[in-house]
């Protein structure tokens, strides 16, 4: 029998079609490598143009990241959950952060395909804000090229309503191996008559090499279609860097447009992918101290970053390798893509112990999402969604079980809740019903104002020390963070989480205005 979660490369696939001449100028942003900082400037340029009176939008025609958001919209064949709520599509965390920067809600257009990575050699692809199913790496590129009319229409959908559409691509354009299978970068502009801004980045070293080597590998058509490369992440002093930029130019032919220095603002904005816990623990061991198990598979980690930016809080990711902490007060299970891979990853680096043992001397242990399947007795996957179909036990902290399947529900949260009467703001994003005795102690009662019913969400233990729900976010909102830390005997402070990102998100466009000339960068382009 078939897994029949898997897709078929060879799958039909809805009909999309060519929305004509677009409203918008655009430009692409290119990088050398991953991870040289395309999502950040194209971040600061979205608020930058914005902040002159531009109508600008995002876009990225395939983003791979577990850190995902929920977008203002879905596709119009996605069903609503039987709640009411209004449908909802989901995207790239980055994207989302970018429409913010164009202070627009983000959307499924913005971010046509998205994978979550979910084995070594296998993501959940997702079209347009709707789950398709999973695809090993193999098929999955057999597949790309028929997924380029939806970009296509995407794209154009996004560029019917801007004056400007700044496009990230992904990874290296020079990846040439892949030419083939290839829609974020160079095809993606060719298609879409894209001048193409190279980024490359002198903090890892070696950006001379990559701008040079990126040129000799490009086609000539690829090579005319660069309209110059900017160096990121810089330190130092420029004069002595100077000499390299006029080598890359010799070498190319394409104009140095500049140079940006290292943005120390970039630890306050959301990260896209899970590089950034690679950084070190933040706080100084003072306070509240919370440790988090790094998960393989972590997604949505942002929902950490409010607790993480409180003064009174020591919040730290434990990598593998490493026990948790036996000073922690608090415990959090985050999110992931692979419950019960990251059980048994939990139960590998002796991290169940751990926990168990923290609970024995008085802890307390947050499960949010995945991590809040995992709290239960057993986690069952009977379609193999997230894997090889089974069973695998959980921490068994709270009394409930879980089973993946099922629609993904995909919802927004703006409620009261009533047990804590505070103001609740996050969302929903997961497959699997969790049902047992332990629901009936619910950590909240949200109440959505319309007057119906309140509705429990998620599970306390009977000692109160034990607790998770499957709302992203929660911290987010500064009434319960404050509410929260409070309870758990923490000093809360009054940060203003949200403002603090449109702070950073302003800090980063007068970050770009006074290292780049973004009149000269915007007459490129077209």
């Amino acid at each position: 029998m078939s897994d029949p979660t898997t897709l078929d490369p060879d799958m039909d696939l809805p009909p999309f079609g060519d929305r004509g001449p677009r409203r918008a100028r655009a430009l692409m942003i290119q990088g050398t490598a991953s991870d040289v900082g395309k999502s950040l400037l194209v971040a600061g340029l979205c608020r930058a143009y914005t902040r002159r009176g531009l109508v600008v939008r995002p876009f990225k025609a395939q983003n791979m990241s577990n850190n995902a958001a929920l977008a203002a919209d879905a596709d119009p064949d996605q069903p609503p959950p039987a709640d009411g709520s209004p449908a909802r599509g989901e995207i790239g965390r980055a994207q989302a952060l970018q429409a913010r920067a164009c202070r627009v809600p983000p959307s499924i257009h913005m971010n046509p395909v998205l994978l979550k990575p979910q084995t070594l050699i296998g993501s959940q692809v997702v079209l347009r804000g709707r789950v398709l199913g999973n695809c090993r790496a193999r098929e999955y590129h057999k597949m790309k090229p028929r997924l380029m009319p939806a970009i296509l229409d995407s794209f154009h959908r996004v560029a019917s309503e801007a004056d400007l559409v700044l496009v990230e691509g992904a990874g290296s354009g020079a990846e040439v191996y892949l030419r083939a299978s290839d829609i974020t970068n160079m095809r993606l502009a060719k298609a879409a008559d894209l001048p193409v801004v190279l980024l490359g980045d002198i903090d890892r070293g070696g950006a001379l090499a990559a701008i040079v080597g990126t040129h000799a590998l490009y086609e000539a058509d690829e090579r005319a279609r660069v309209v110059g490369y900017i160096i990121n992440k810089f330190r130092g002093d420029l004069s002595l860097f100077e000499p390299a930029c006029t080598l890359m130019t010799e070498r190319t032919g394409w104009p140095w447009l500049g140079v940006l220095r290292w943005f120390d603002g970039a630890e306050r904005l959301p990260a896209e992918d899970s590089l950034a816990l690679e950084r070190p623990a933040h706080g100084d061991g003072q306070g509240l101290r919370i440790a988090v198990p790094q998960l393989s598979r972590v997604a949505n980690f942002d929902d950490l970053d409010p607790l993480a930016a409180e003064p009174g809080v020591s919040l730290r990711w434990v990598r593998p390798g490493h026990p948790l902490p036996r000073d922690s007060d608090v415990v959090i299970l985050p999110g992931s893509k692979v419950t019960r891979a990251d059980l048994e990853v939990l139960r590998r680096e002796g991290w169940d112990l751990d926990i168990l043992a923290h609970v024995r001397q008085g802890g307390r242990v947050i499960g949010l999402c995945a991590g809040f399947q995992m709290l239960g007795h057993v986690v069952r996957d009977p379609l193999g969604i997230e894997g090889a179909p089974g069973e695998t036990r959980g921490l068994g902290l709270l009394d409930v079980e879980t089973e993946i399947g099922g629609d993904k529900r995909l919802v927004e949260i703006d409620v009261l809740d009533r047990r804590s009467g505070c103001h609740l703001t996050g969302y929903e994003m997961h497959m699997g019903r969790t049902w047992g005795p332990g629901l009936e102690r619910p950590w909240f009662e949200l109440d959505d104002g319309r007057g119906g019913p309140t509705r429990p969400e998620g599970a306390v233990s009977a000692d109160g020390r034990v607790t998770g729900a499957y709302i992203h976010g929660l911290f987010g909102a500064d009434g319960f963070r404050a509410h929260w830390l409070e309870h758990v005997g923490a000093q809360a402070s009054s940060l203003d989480f949200e403002a603090r990102i449109e702070r950073a998100l302003d800090d980063l466009a007068d970050h770009c205005e006074a290292n780049l000339d973004l009149d000269a960068l915007l007459s490129l382009a077209r």
